[in-house]
């Protein structure tokens, strides 16, 4: 997942990603992809944390696993999140390859979605069982 020292793997305009000293228009565009992906994802865990506090701190003991659940589905989130960000890190930046060859860099952030989705559904139907589970 994370590449050691990825930076002098990576190029823009022939600088390593490390040099580099991006336009105007470049640095807004790397700021709009990490407010729209990166901010989103951890705005989302952010959000499942406070949930999962305010279930723990307020609600009784028989509620402690939906908030345990949403605890670990924040966690995922954020995981996601950190994973999203080392590939959108990437994303603006030229590889060169063992053969001496530029190659344009980009992921699309499918198989994040594909990840959170079944996370989604798996805490879900978590989050059914133990309710259908309160009611026994």
């Amino acid at each position: 997942m994370f590449e050691p020292r990825a930076e002098d793997h990576y190029r823009l305009r022939t600088h390593r990603a490390n040099s580099v000293v991006l336009s105007r228009e470049e640095l807004v565009e790397v700021r709009a992809a990490q407010r729209t992906f990166e901010g989103a994802y951890i705005r989302t865990a952010l959000a499942q944390f406070s949930f999962a506090l305010v279930v723990l701190k307020i609600f009784t003991a028989e509620f402690y696993s939906i908030g345990a659940l949403f605890a670990v589905y924040g966690a995922g989130v954020l995981f996601a999140s950190l994973f999203r960000r080392q590939q959108g890190n990437k994303q603006f930046f030229s590889e060169v390859g063992e053969d001496g060859l530029s190659r344009k860099k980009f992921r699309t952030s499918g198989n994040v979605v594909i990840a959170l989705t079944a996370l989604s559904i798996a805490a879900y139907a978590c989050l059914l069982a133990l309710i259908v589970k309160l009611r026994t």
